[in-house]
């Protein structure tokens, strides 16, 4: 008899009543992500860069049955910003279990992170994935197509403005969840 389940035992078994996220960080740099590109023969395209790096950081989670995106911009990925995530998710699911897989990181592990979770009585259920296994999150894939729809390639004004940017992609995608579901590789819908 196995007594232990794993994050897709509960992701794929959800009563009525739970919802299911998978969450995870990612930067939001103002130095353009680079990527191959196409140019004429015999000339390099050149991209521009700010002369001093600036960078933000995503925190989200992506509901893996309806493809909806909670994401917040932050100056520092620390374990309080972790644990606001972990609070805006609880507020808007307030009569559910919650329940977030996402890796074990550090940052993932605290006091803060600990009393978000005994904040939320029981709504609140925290699932690690394996160490080094970036692919199990599909967070993981969304946030590669927020890289190769908003910042491959292109410099950006300021800070601010690449900020707008990826506010304005994840309002996007929660306008089309089918869309977000199949990047993420979820047949839930």
């Amino acid at each position: 008899m196995r007594l232990k389940k794993t994050v897709e035992d509960v992701r794929d078994h959800l009563k009525p009543g739970e919802v299911f996220y998978y969450a995870d960080e990612f930067n939001v740099s103002w130095l353009p992500t680079l990527k191959a590109m196409w140019s004429p023969k015999g000339q390099q395209v050149m991209i521009p860069t700010p002369r001093k790096q600036k960078a933000r950081y995503g925190i989200g989670a992506v509901n893996y049955r309806t493809g909806e995106t909670v994401v917040i911009v932050r100056n520092h990925k620390r374990r309080r910003e972790i644990a606001e995530l972990l609070q805006v998710l609880v507020d808007k699911h307030p009569h559910e279990t919650v329940y977030v897989a996402w890796d074990n990181s550090s940052a993932h592990e605290d006091n803060e992170i600990e009393a978000a979770v005994r904040g939320a009585a029981d709504h609140l259920v925290l699932l690690y994935l394996p160490t080094y296994s970036s692919w199990l999150n599909p967070a993981e894939r969304l946030w590669r197509d927020f890289r190769r729809n908003v910042t491959h390639c292109e410099l950006f004004e300021s800070i601010k403005a690449v900020i707008a940017a990826t506010l304005d992609y994840f309002r996007g995608c929660n306008a089309e969840p089918a869309r977000v579901l199949s990047i993420i590789g979820s047949n839930a819908g």
